[in-house]
């Protein structure tokens, strides 16, 4: 029994020594700029859509408590927007949009999944793929906030997590510089070819062939000039006047955000790293009274009986500290339930917005998936009307 608590004590010494790690370093890796002019024909476009907040993983965390379900809802709209920024910096792509769930008929399509978000670390699933079917890669990118993100005398860049969406940025342009030019022409065809489909099924049913991988190919390509291709491109330029007002929605949307959820994500690191630092001081003071009582015990069965009263007194006294471990527990928990009320207190500054779209008022709230889906069916009604149907 001796030789336990001797090994014992040097474990609890070491594990009192640990500490929480906070990131110091505001390092940020640059975004890889093209250099190069690129032809039109293979300049790809990508549509960004809106991430998956992950909420029905929120129960399966084990500090799901500091998690918001409202928050997470905005900021599914908020890290694609940024990333769309950062990826029109690199000047490596053609038109770079978030998009509705609905619009599948770009070049590129990135799917993001929120896996962590609270202020102190951001953790992104992120999938690309091609209008040809082909998977370009699914990579998780994850960074910790420094301890000086929310320091406003350093002065430092607003966003705290630019890291995650300039790494994004270079995979994707170094994935690009993979592609040899007729695979860039190709995915542009299908693209355009999808979305013709997606208007007059039959007339454009024979143009492509999919096999049983879902990866398309071009069976045939309409003649230069063919008259219905030229509606379809007409109709897709109105596409994308409604993806680009879509845009300006977003971008209100963000920007109303950004204060507000700029001071929840200060906040909640803070508490975040205050939870934390409280739950380590629980779990060492659980510790200490554990190697008392442990000790204790030895020592109260000892034959002298000076010894047997030290026990008592250790093993009271490592009952008190553990007891003190659990109080701690129940402190970390006041910060959780702050974290709660900065998250309604966000939410309270998350309004819906109004925009003009030609000849109507479009009200967007939450999601803009229906209004898409509405105005993709006037857009059928206006093709037939051009086409005669």
């Amino acid at each position: 029994m001796l030789k336990f608590i001797h090994v014992l004590i040097p474990l609890i010494i070491l594990q009192l020594g640990c500490a929480t790690t906070e990131i110091k370093t505001t390092k940020v890796t640059p975004v890889i700029l093209e250099t190069t002019e690129i032809s039109d024909e293979h300049l790809l476009d990508i549509g960004i859509r809106v991430f998956d907040p992950g909420l029905d993983k929120l129960q399966e965390l084990d500090d799901d408590a500091i998690y918001f379900p409202e928050i997470r809802v905005a900021e599914a709209s908020y890290f694609p927007y940024l990333l769309m920024e950062t990826l029109q910096t690199s000047a490596a792509w053609g038109a770079v949009r978030v998009v509705p769930l609905e619009h599948d008929s770009v070049d590129v399509l990135v799917a993001g999944e929120i896996l962590k978000s609270d202020g102190e670390l951001l953790t992104l699933s992120i999938k690309v793929t091609d209008a040809t079917g082909k998977h370009w890669y699914t990579k998780e990118y994850q960074h910790k906030a420094s301890k000086y993100s929310y320091n406003a005398k350093m002065q430092l860049p607003k966003e705290p997590f630019q890291n995650v969406y300039n790494q994004i940025t270079n995979d994707l342009y170094l994935y690009l510089k993979t592609l040899q030019p007729n695979q860039l022409t190709k995915i542009r065809q299908i693209s355009e070819l999808k979305f013709a489909k997606s208007f007059s099924p039959n007339m454009f049913e024979g143009h492509l062939s999919q096999d049983q991988s879902g990866n398309y190919s071009v069976n045939r390509l309409p003649a230069e000039g063919d008259p219905m291709m030229v509606r379809i491109r007409q109709i897709r330029e109105r596409d994308y006047l409604f993806v680009d007002t879509l845009q300006e929605y977003y971008g209100r949307y963000v920007k109303g955000m950004k204060t507000p959820y700029q001071t929840w994500r200060k906040e909640s690191y803070n508490e975040v790293i205050a939870m934390r630092t409280m739950q380590r001081k629980a779990n060492n003071q659980k510790l200490i009274g554990a190697a008392s009582i442990i000790a204790g015990i030895f020592a109260a069965g000892h034959s002298s009986g000076a010894a047997r009263a030290a026990g008592a007194v250790a093993v009271a006294g490592g009952s008190y500290i553990i007891k003190d471990g659990f109080d701690r527990d129940a402190e970390s928990q006041i910060h959780i339930e702050a974290l709660q009320e900065l998250g309604d207190s966000l939410e309270a500054n998350l309004e819906t917005h109004v925009i003009e779209l030609e000849d109507r008022t479009i009200t967007l709230s939450g999601t803009v998936d229906n209004q898409y889906e509405q105005w993709r069916e006037i857009l059928k009604d206006i093709y037939k009307v051009n086409v005669g149907e």
